[in-house]
């Protein structure tokens, strides 16, 4: 407690705003994290027929619960459209946004909000029924598309589309289930969102296999965890949340192995499960917060193929979100 007061008091010199520097306190008094979610999206939150959420983001809302509160049951899921997402976060109803939001320069620099990292390289895509015989956004010329409000996909198509001499009609919806119902009924030609979204939303379709997301993706989506901006040591601690989660997989520790490697793993593992001497207090949380997390949910990669991989019904290649030791761009600041 005297360290975390030590860290807090510094950083509301730092900041000079009390405040805006106590989402911690205001998580640890509440007992439960109150975590911005989306509205349903498979394989990163979504709830099931009894009202349990689990994902992909579900599960980074969990390892904050687990590093602060100890516990990751101590969650409560803000579901938020796109439209509102922002609002939810700057006002405080929600203390975490985790739902598959592209980090840009105009969110992280207008909105009051910062990144806290890179949970997901994405990239927007298309989904079209496979008997249109199109094998290339670059043939629908003169189709609607159908989308989302509040994204960066408009003003992507804005600039893809002109750049390539392609006619097009955007018809946005508030919600991603608006979004899919339109396109199953006809009412546009052409599904747009970031690739992750529509191999999600496609298992959701009568007979998914009429349908095919097309090979292009034209822009960068940088998905990622926001916080408010202001509170410089929450801000760390949900940054360094995500890095353990990669850094955990880097160093081979597991949901499964995690307790046996407190008493036989690596000087390194030790350190970074916090038990063995010089193990991390910066972030302001007990030595064990990295144990709690890994035990909770397991490392980024357990992560990404119990809901989105190999082990999922959306088998996505994990491609760029592979560990950096593997070829991909996971790739973690040292844990010391």
């Amino acid at each position: 407690m005297k360290l975390r007061n030590l860290i807090m008091a510094a950083t509301m010199l730092a900041t000079g705003t009390a405040a805006e520097a106590g989402t911690f306190d205001t998580v640890s008094e509440r007992g439960k994290l109150r975590c911005g979610v989306s509205q349903g999206v498979l394989g990163f939150s979504a709830p099931d027929e009894n009202g349990v959420w689990s994902g992909f983001d579900i599960d980074f809302c969990r390892a904050v619960a687990a590093a602060t509160l100890g516990d990751p049951d101590k969650v409560a899921y803000v579901p938020l459209s796109t439209k509102d997402r922002f609002t939810a976060l700057q006002s405080g109803e929600v203390d975490l946004l985790s739902r598959q939001t592209t980090w840009t320069r105009s969110r992280d620099t207008d909105l009051g909000i910062s990144f806290a990292g890179i949970s997901y390289y994405d990239g927007q895509a298309f989904m079209i029924g496979k008997d249109v015989g199109v094998t290339s956004v670059k043939e629908i010329s003169g189709a609607s598309v159908c989308t989302e409000t509040g994204t960066t996909t408009e003003q992507n198509m804005a600039d893809y589309f002109s750049a390539n001499n392609i006619e097009y009609q955007v018809i946005a919806f508030e919600k991603p289930d608006q979004t899919v119902q339109a396109f199953a009924t006809g009412r546009c030609d052409v599904y747009s969102s970031d690739a992750s979204a529509l191999y999600a939303q496609r298992l959701s379709l009568n007979d998914p296999d009429r349908f095919i997301v097309l090979p292009e993706i034209i822009s960068k989506e940088p998905l990622g965890p926001a916080v408010r901006q202001g509170d410089e040591l929450w801000f760390k601690i949900v940054r360094w949340t995500l890095f353990a989660l990669i850094e955990g997989e880097e160093m081979g520790i597991t949901r499964e192995n995690a307790a046996s490697l407190v008493e036989s793993g690596t000087a390194a593992q030790k350190r970074f499960l916090g038990v063995e001497s010089g193990a991390d207090k910066s972030v302001g949380l007990d030595p064990e917060w990295t144990y709690r997390v890994i035990s909770a949910v397991g490392n980024y990669g357990e992560i990404f193929e119990r809901h989105l991989g190999k082990d999922s019904p959306l088998q996505i290649d994990r491609g760029l979100n592979r560990v950096w030791t593997d070829g991909g761009l996971m790739y973690a600041p040292p844990a010391r």
